[in-house]
């Protein structure tokens, strides 16, 4: 089973400049929490994201037109600051690494966190499209 748990954004994530960038101690407690994860073999991948204002979104309508927008986007609370991707064998397991997750902002500071299951190819049984799916590496 894969989770991928994320960091939610915050103003400070989504902030320009050097002053903007996680502090040593921050820094310190993500990596210790990911050699964790990687001693356990749990780790699959995980990164930060840089601020919305470099990013863009595409909205599909009607007749399947796309619109392009630029960020940045006002409601930080929707966007994602990074990720840290889990294979682990149960829900349970992975509500026990999320909990040891380091607070993302920073001890003492406000944040949240999501944890989400990701689907697997064979959620979708087996069809000529999973197959092609599989040929590809995913899932």
């Amino acid at each position: 089973m894969r989770f991928m748990i994320f960091v939610k954004a915050t103003p400070q994530t989504e902030a320009e400049g050097p002053g903007a960038m996680p502090d040593q101690q921050l820094m310190a407690d993500m990596a210790g929490y990911h050699e964790a994860l990687a001693k356990a073999g749990v780790l699959l991948d995980g990164a930060g994201l840089r601020p919305s204002r470099l990013g863009w979104r595409i909205h599909y309508g009607a007749g399947d037109r796309r619109t392009v927008t630029d960020g940045p986007f006002a409601e930080s609370k929707e966007v994602v600051a990074g990720y840290t991707l889990i294979q682990v064998r149960s829900r349970e397991e992975a509500l026990e690494w999320a909990r040891r997750f380091p607070n993302p902002m920073g001890r003492g500071q406000e944040a949240d966190i999501e944890v989400r299951q990701l689907y697997e190819l064979e959620d979708f049984g087996d069809t000529e499209q999973t197959r092609r799916l599989r040929k590809l590496g995913m899932g």
